[in-house]
């Protein structure tokens, strides 16, 4: 087993990893910028180093700086958590270039699935369903307009070396084609240095369904039941729950196999998740996260299985301890709650925290960094915490999750705790109307205090 993990992340996350260290008996180090000197994974480590100011491209984004805090504190390995590097190809080759374990796959799988386009690509060969479109990136308005030709509209532009909504555009005809291209493609060379993107035909009314993997790298590949990540706004998940509403049995099959094939494509090795959008009874890739994903104790909820210990365990040469196909029990649903206030336009909130107070009980889980007193810096995700519930069925997973967010109280600034309840008490949801417009298509109001969700009428 390895010794000692540095986590090269920061918040809830670097929580998580440090717990399971822990209880592996494996020693943590924590990285931190001067604007997290008073945060908790910094406070629980076994060890700490400052890496920099606030700015995270002068702290977390900054390689130097942590391979040498790997190097100074005798941390055998790196975790990432999500975001910043976890999913940087050349941090993964430099950590496995300087003699330090990257608890992830490897550089070349990394580089590999961070190409949208390259991943299309890999996903198509390995067997995978995959939306039509173009083949390969796209230099001109002229060829998203042979595309378009082709496989119909509309068609969705996306950025080759990234995600997350950015340099995204929906084009609805040819008279659309060239200002979505550069809009597009100038949003992903602002986002991700790279403005390349490439086309796919734009599926509506869809679903954004994934399937969570484990990989040893020797051969043997664990493809979780799904998650239904489809509550968003801007392409950003707010609400993920598994199993997916109204889901069938032979699709789930079909998808969690052809998860399991791409990762055997690529000798795959640690924590993954393949993205897909569901739509008309079938399912088309989209992209392989090539991480731990913000929503993993979803899974870990209706699996019984902790994934963080699972990737130290496959890094430290052991293997993983589940079988290749995991049985799922009950509902999980995760809520999001970040400092966002959904009244204005989900406009970011920094401050101090007067009061927190998480919820508990049966079935009940908070992942979080936050305290009364804690001031949450405006540099970093909005994510404050992650709240998660458990029951033998939806109808149970929806009344825990309206009794645990009514108990959970954070004052001092707005979070998405009234959206959550709101989005709880809309019946289309409660009847598994879920999809990626579910939001756009409602508009938020205040009635008696309460936020209300109301569907746009045409």
């Amino acid at each position: 087993m390895i010794g000692k993990v540095l986590i090269a992340n920061r918040g809830e996350i670097a929580l998580r990893v440090i717990r399971a260290c822990r209880e592996l008996g494996v020693r943590s180090v924590a990285v931190y910028s001067t604007a997290d000197a008073d945060s908790l994974h910094r406070i629980l480590a076994d060890e700490s180093v400052c890496i920099g100011p606030p700015p995270a491209s002068e702290s977390y984004l900054n390689i130097p700086a942590i391979i040498s805090a790997a190097e100074v504190s005798g941390a055998q390995a790196i975790h990432p958590g999500y975001g910043f590097l976890s999913e940087n190809a050349r941090f993964a080759e430099i950590c496995e270039r300087s003699g330090v374990r990257f608890i992830g796959p490897s550089s070349k799988a990394i580089a590999r699935m961070g190409d949208k386009s390259a991943a299309r690509e890999t996903a198509a060969r390995a067997g995978v369903p995959v939306v039509p479109g173009s083949e390969g990136t796209c230099s001109s308005a002229e060829e998203v307009m042979r595309v378009g030709a082709e496989v119909g509209y509309p068609l969705l532009i996306k950025a080759a070396a990234g995600g997350g909504g950015k340099g995204m555009r929906v084009v609805e005809n040819e008279r659309e084609a060239k200002a979505a291209f550069v809009a597009a493609s100038r949003e992903a060379k602002a986002a991700f240095g790279d403005g390349s993107v490439y086309v796919e035909r734009y599926l509506e009314r869809l679903r954004h369904v994934e399937i969570q993997v484990l990989a040893d790298g020797r051969g043997r590949v664990a493809a979780f039941p799904e998650r239904d990540c489809s509550i968003q706004r801007r392409h950003q998940k707010l609400l993920e729950e598994s199993p997916a509403p109204d889901f069938p049995e032979e699709v789930r099959t079909r998808m969690m196999d052809a998860a399991a094939s791409l990762a055997l494509s690529l000798e795959y090795e640690g924590a993954g998740t393949v993205e897909f959008v569901y739509s008309g009874g079938e399912f088309y890739f989209i992209e392989m996260n090539t991480r731990l994903q913000v929503e993993h104790p979803v899974t870990e909820m209706v699996a019984g299985v902790d994934l963080v210990s699972e990737q130290i365990r496959i890094a430290s040469g052991e293997g993983m301890s589940v079988p290749e196909r995991p049985t799922a029990s009950g509902c999980a649903m995760e809520f999001r709650i970040n400092a966002e206030d959904p009244q204005k336009n989900f406009i970011p909130q920094a401050g101090q925290v007067e009061f927190y107070t998480p919820p508990g009980g049966p079935g009940v889980r908070v992942d979080s960094h936050l305290y009364p007193g804690y001031r949450v810096p405006p540099h970093y995700d909005s994510l404050l915490a992650k709240l998660i519930v458990h029951a033998p069925d939806r109808d149970g997973a929806i009344r825990r999750g309206v009794r645990a967010l009514d108990e959970f109280a954070v004052a001092g600034l707005e979070t998405t705790l009234p959206l959550h309840l709101a989005i709880l008490e809309d019946k289309g949801f409660r009847k598994g109307e879920v999809y990626t417009g579910f939001l756009a298509e409602r508009r938020l109001s205040v009635e008696d205090g309460v936020l209300r969700l109301t569907a746009l009428t045409a």
